[in-house]
């Protein structure tokens, strides 16, 4: 069976490159708006989306695009408007009603420091502002964008991540452990159908046939248990100075996790498991899907 490695050696100059044109793209789009007036609205926007992140969403739709032929610049449009419902979500999902958390990767979070109304109005304007992103980069291949956007509002929406909130929620107000198979439902939606939309999206836009389009929303949803298994560990272990956030608080607030019901060796196990049965899917695409291989052998190891 297929084991985690290290990213192969041109791995890290890939990276490199496709940050910078998420993070110009990201930059662009929110100068575009001209948000000059005196409400705190644009400068809340620019601190959620562009102050840090592994912008690990847009990656994995750019190497889904290679993987499947094409050109990771193809699916630029969707990089860009799924991190910006990624940074919407982080926006909310630190609120007082949610996980009430004061730290986000190492800062205040954006209703620390803003306040929670301009906060809540910053996400609601990022979530619009992806789809605006997204149909501004429509070509003549309207089919393939029409394609691309019904996957984000899927990732996105009741069905996909806010769905997975929700659950989220209910499992930890519900007053009883929650099972196993219900916390491993809970965060392929409150995690992995944004990455299923990332991955499915990006492979839409480089033309990919449907078979691959498929495999890569069910490996997405696979990658965001593991990548949540990962996170949870760490909310339990990890070094707050490198993970950026508190360690503890979800054992504090009571919530459902894997680690906490099966212990840390048994979740880690799983997420192992389902990181080499995901790297086994990715090397179907061979030499094209090097660089998709080599962001999920990052992620296995990964500290924060």
């Amino acid at each position: 069976m297929t084991r985690p490695s290290q990213p192969h050696s041109g791995f890290e100059a890939w990276r490199r490159r496709q940050l910078k044109a998420v993070e110009n793209g990201l930059d662009r789009a929110l100068k575009r708006l001209n948000l000059t007036d005196q409400t705190t609205l644009g400068e809340a926007m620019r601190y959620a989306l562009l102050e840090g992140g592994k912008r690990l969403r847009p990656l994995l739709a750019l190497a889904a695009a290679e993987a499947v032929g094409g050109r990771a610049r193809a699916a630029l449009p969707l990089a860009l408007a799924v991190e910006m419902v990624h940074a919407y979500s982080l926006i909310h999902d630190d609120l007082p009603a949610m996980d009430d958390d004061d730290l986000r990767r190492g800062q205040p979070t954006c209703h620390k420091l803003f306040g929670e109304g301009p906060a809540i109005l910053a996400g609601d304007a990022l979530l619009t502002l992806a789809f605006a992103v997204l149909a501004g980069g429509a070509s003549q291949a309207t089919g393939r964008f029409q394609e691309a956007t019904i996957f984000l509002t899927r990732g996105a929406g009741a069905a996909g991540m806010v769905g997975g909130q929700a659950l989220d929620l209910t499992l930890e107000r519900r007053g009883s452990p929650a099972a196993a198979g219900e916390i491993r439902a809970m965060e392929r939606l409150k995690t992995g159908a944004l990455m299923a939309a990332a991955l499915a999206g990006g492979a839409s836009l480089a033309g990919g046939a449907p078979a691959d389009l498929r495999r890569l929303w069910r490996l997405g949803l696979n990658l965001g248990l593991a990548f949540q298994i990962r996170d949870d560990l760490l909310n339990l272990s990890g070094d707050p100075a490198v993970t950026g956030k508190a360690v503890g608080s979800d054992s504090a607030r009571g919530k459902a996790t894997l680690p906490a019901l099966l212990g840390s060796a048994s979740a880690e196990k799983e997420m192992k498991s389902l990181n080499r049965k995901i790297l086994a899917e990715v090397e179907l695409y061979q030499a094209r899907g090097r660089h998709l291989a080599g962001l999920i052998a990052a992620l296995d190891e990964r500290r924060s």
